[in-house]
């Protein structure tokens, strides 16, 4: 049993009544630290001179083939531009083109036709809708708090509105981050970004609010050092880093950014008076203790608000003493980390692969950039192009290597296959799998079911009943709206601890970190879901009736066109036909079935 004195002591650290003088003692930032490629300033990278200088189409192709050059590779050829057509809307969009768009584009002979297009595409509303999902990702939104309760955030979605609307206005990066860290600082609007800070899981029911403050701005610090500075940082909250040369005293400098603006309590926006859970600048600032071994009731020395040792560089120390201070800091010209984080995320999701394969670790323990230079001169150029996103989706989507074909036949595509099996050299074009808020967006658009509302409160569509029968009373009220179940899936209610179905299955993140990378299982489930749940076959259904007015043959020729953007072949033409005649009464339109079952095949599930 514990004596009378332990228990007093116990109490005592709990209620924040000891502190313990404990000193700061931090190893040096060593010469040797600071050659890690990720800590070295931006170079001036060269572009490099290279062979196919016809082929080549922009500076970021004079890096691949270079790259390609030594194992006797080049480039591969161009896809067909239906392939491109496609790879466009959906890596812009996360919708598939018109067979009409298709087709236009097909025999659109004016020299800059591609370019027309990706214009067109970057001007589209869809486009913040299909890039806010990378984003929430990073940002592990949910609309609920997560744990044992998982209780509802009511106003959490003005973030991801927020966030459609900056994407879609092209908000500078410099000023996107800014708002998201400080956007209280600016404006009643601009404060809902920080939104982000406060995305993380909470327990509000907790016994102790210090245990609840000191969990909450943890998780917030380690998300802010993992998601814009490509840092680990997290790891350090217990004790020194035990890979990179971060203390437990940075990592609770940086969290002393944040500790004044903490507040639980949602806040009033605006003439409108929009509530938001947001942070909020306080004249008072809260000091901040390094907590001993992590523990919240161990207080010992006071720190202030720094910038992490490593990240400094061989910058004179910033005078950041604010959440706005260190916004500025990150896009300054002595954080090399700011730029080389971003400019990997906008390679990973336009290439299916990121130059360095751990973006949310540039450490001693995650992947070296397989292109160090190219990685370098993109996170140069994007202050130079304003800090424009869309500028610089237009820049690697114009490349010669973003237009590669993905497959390919003959001795020359096996030798590339033999010299790149993991295609780490990017000799040709990733071949991707749809995310499950595409397929499903996909699906509803096909079928002609999609429902172009936007923003507003999440909306839940029906569940499975062997998923409602297993729930807790209103866990996941249906909405009432028909119209709204059939809304674009960024907008559907993300709950913690239960996830859309056809989501989970296809592998969203449940929320609870951040998400630099989502894995892509293959399973069964999948399988299972695609071919025999009811949201696929109302899509079969409502798509075969868009067709009941055709004859058979015509309605197979419209099914290929809508579902793939193509004409079908002789031998495609055949198994339909044969799918078709097998088929028995069973109060199922035969072209609903044959709709479904080209819904499951890997032509519509994976991009080229």
């Amino acid at each position: 049993m514990r004596s009378v004195g332990s228990i007093l002591l116990l109490t005592g650290l709990a209620l924040g009544q000891a502190e313990e003088t404990v000193p700061i003692v931090e190893r040096p930032i060593t010469r040797k630290d600071r050659d890690h490629w990720a800590w070295r300033p931006l170079g001036q990278a060269a572009i490099p001179q290279a062979p196919q200088a016809k082929r080549l189409a922009n500076p970021v192709d004079h890096f691949i083939a270079a790259r390609l050059q030594p194992h006797q590779l080049s480039l591969a050829p161009k896809a067909d531009r239906r392939t491109l057509m496609r790879r466009l809307h959906f890596d812009l969009l996360g919708l598939p083109p018109s067979a009409e768009a298709v087709a236009a584009f097909e025999t659109d002979q004016r020299p800059d036709a591609y370019e027309r297009r990706l214009d067109t595409l970057l001007a589209s509303p869809a486009y913040g809708e299909r890039w806010a999902q990378h984003w929430l990702d990073l940002a592990r939104f949910a609309e609920t708090d997560g744990f044992e309760h998982d209780k509802v955030r009511p106003n959490a979605w003005r973030y991801r509105d927020w966030l459609i609307a900056a994407l879609n206005a092209d908000l500078p990066y410099d000023r996107f981050v800014l708002h998201q860290l400080a956007g209280d600082t600016v404006s009643a609007e601009a404060a809902l970004a920080t939104g982000f800070l406060l995305a993380g899981q909470d327990m509000p029911d907790i016994n102790l609010n210090a245990e609840r403050r000191h969990m909450v701005l943890n998780e917030m610090t380690a998300t802010v050092g993992s998601v814009f500075l490509g840092l680990s940082i997290g790891c350090a909250q217990c004790h020194d880093h035990k890979a990179d040369p971060i203390s437990q005293a940075d990592f609770y400098r940086l969290r002393a950014f944040f500790e004044s603006g903490l507040t639980f309590k949602e806040q009033e926006l605006g003439k409108n008076k929009v509530k938001g859970r947001v942070m909020a600048a306080s004249s008072k600032p809260t000091p901040t203790k390094l907590a001993v071994r992590g523990d919240f009731r161990r207080p010992g020395p006071t720190v202030r608000p720094a910038i992490p040792r490593i990240a400094l560089g061989t910058a004179p120390a910033e005078s950041a003493t604010d959440r706005a201070g260190l916004a500025r800091w990150m896009t300054g010209r002595s954080n090399p980390l700011f730029q080389r984080s971003i400019a990997n995320r906008l390679w990973q999701f336009h290439f299916g692969q990121p130059l360095v394969a751990t973006p949310n670790d540039f450490g001693n323990t995650g992947e070296r950039p397989t292109h160090p230079q190219l990685l370098d001169w993109l996170a140069a150029e994007l202050p130079k192009r304003g800090w424009s996103l869309k500028s610089m989706h237009r820049l690697l989507l114009t490349s010669a290597t973003y237009r590669q074909a993905s497959r390919g036949a003959g001795e020359s595509w096996e030798k590339r296959l033999a010299a790149d099996p993991a295609n780490r050299l990017l000799s040709r074009m990733n071949r991707r799998r749809l995310d499950g808020e595409t397929l499903r967006d996909t699906m509803l658009a096909v079928s002609g079911q999609t429902t172009q509302r936007a923003g507003g409160p999440g909306v839940r569509p029906p569940l499975p009943r062997e998923i409602t029968s297993t729930l807790l009373n209103n866990q996941w009220p249906v909405s009432k709206s028909a119209e709204d179940h059939h809304r674009r899936s960024v907008y559907l209610f993300a709950r913690r601890n239960l996830r859309y179905p056809l989501f989970e299955l296809f592998d969203r993140p449940d929320g609870t970190v951040s998400c630099a990378r989502r894995k892509e299982s293959t399973t069964a489930p999948q399988s299972l879901i695609l071919l025999n749940s009811e949201f696929s076959l109302a899509s079969a259904r409502a798509l075969a009736k868009r067709l009941a007015k055709l004859d058979q043959p015509t309605a197979v020729h419209e099914l290929y066109s809508r579902l793939f953007q193509r004409r079908l072949s002789e031998s495609d033409l055949r198994l339909a036909k044969r799918f078709l005649v097998e088929q028995k009464p069973n109060g199922i339109d035969p072209i609903a079935r044959l709709a479904l079952a080209l819904l499951n095949l890997n032509e519509f599930l994976f991009l080229d």
